[in-house]
């Protein structure tokens, strides 16, 4: 059977940060949570105990104890990524303002101003450099951040 997993033996600054950030319980929940499982530990309690005290799951507990013997109190800010990665480049955004800002008829279209419908529809189907498939509201977004407007037709 494997060894007990428990944190290691807390310096004294990390002991007066773990009690202050427990005894505050302000902030981030999770920061709170973790700060509480790693206090625990190294106390001297069992996984089981404190995943009943903290009601977690034993395997998340396990992995933040691992990573406060790994990095120290790092360990106590989540690792969330930043969400979706971009679908759209900085070089499509680029080629978006350009088309909005050139005239339709330049383009080639039978119409004198764009609208985010006809705008969304010529990027999506142009047969020209590129082709960028965008939401309206997207594009609506992008124009809004470069201050580009376009009047209802």
């Amino acid at each position: 059977m494997a060894d007990a997993v428990r944190a290691r033996r807390l310096t004294d600054d990390e002991g007066r940060r773990l009690q202050q950030i427990v005894r505050r319980g302000t902030g981030s929940p999770v920061r709170l949570r973790r700060a509480m499982v790693i206090m625990a530990s190294a106390s001297g309690n069992t996984v089981p105990a404190i995943a009943r005290l903290v009601q977690g799951d034993e395997d998340a507990i396990r992995e933040v104890i691992h990573r406060f013997n790994k990095i120290g109190l790092a360990c106590l800010d989540p690792r969330w990524a930043g969400g979706r990665p971009r679908r759209i480049s900085e070089d499509d955004e680029a080629f978006i303002v350009a088309t909005a800002r050139t005239r339709p008829q330049a383009l080639g279209q039978p119409f004198t101003r764009w609208s985010l419908r006809k705008l969304a529809d010529y990027l999506a189907h142009n047969r020209g450099p590129r082709r960028v498939v965008v939401g309206r509201e997207r594009l609506r977004e992008f124009l809004h951040r470069h201050d580009i407007t376009l009047q209802r037709t």
